[in-house]
């Protein structure tokens, strides 16, 4: 199960283990433009633990979910130019 909620600067979403053996915590997505941070909290201390992702590690985990093992680097586009 997971809920969604669109918030002014970020789209949160939770997934909630249902599993029927060991429930593990729930798990917080709060996706920014720039980037990515999920949160869980630690049941043994109940601290929050968090890791940020930039949008292009987020991109190379959607990539690696379809991959074999070894080594990859994606091609990104490049960055357009702004000039004054």
């Amino acid at each position: 199960m997971f809920t969604i909620e669109h918030d002014f600067d970020a789209t949160v979403i939770t997934l909630i283990d249902e599993g029927s053996e060991g429930l593990e915590e729930d798990v917080t997505i709060l996706a920014f433009e720039e980037c990515v941070v999920l949160e869980q909290q630690d049941p043994l201390t109940g601290d929050v633990v968090r890791v940020t992702l930039s949008m292009g590690q987020l991109a190379d985990l959607a990539a690696a979910l379809d991959l074999p093992e070894g080594s990859y680097r994606l091609e990104r586009p490049a960055k357009p130019s702004t000039t004054a």
